[in-house]
């Protein structure tokens, strides 16, 4: 679940979305594409064609699960989804840098997953 906690402000043309102290949405109904891609600069990240597949295999697994997968089930939910050369830790890894589940989660909006630290 989504802390309530603001920290700060991601500004955006028309509006200021809160953030968590960790960089997550307070509200996920404040998600959008441009939400993504500013998040998404935030971490380094162009996001691509590559990066969309998996923010969307995210926010599936979400709709269905009610939670973010760590990295053993995203890797699972990808490869259901993309195949298998896109269901591997090492694909996710480049897409994603440091930690696949904490940063696509938090580009796809969603709160940070439970077995992560």
């Amino acid at each position: 679940m989504a802390s309530t906690e603001i920290y700060r402000y991601l500004s955006l043309a028309n509006r200021d979305v809160p953030l968590d102290p960790e960089g997550y949405l307070v509200n996920m109904g404040d998600w959008s594409a441009e939400v993504a891609e500013r998040l998404a600069e935030e971490e380094g990240i162009a996001l691509s064609e590559e990066h969309w597949e998996i923010i969307h295999v995210l926010r599936a697994f979400y709709a269905r699960f009610e939670q973010a997968p760590a990295m053993r089930p995203l890797v699972k939910a990808v490869g259901q989804a993309l195949g298998p050369d896109k269901g591997r830790s090492v694909y996710l890894m480049k897409l994603f840098p440091g930690s696949p589940p904490k940063v696509g989660a938090r580009l796809a909006g969603l709160p940070k997953p439970t077995n992560c630290l």
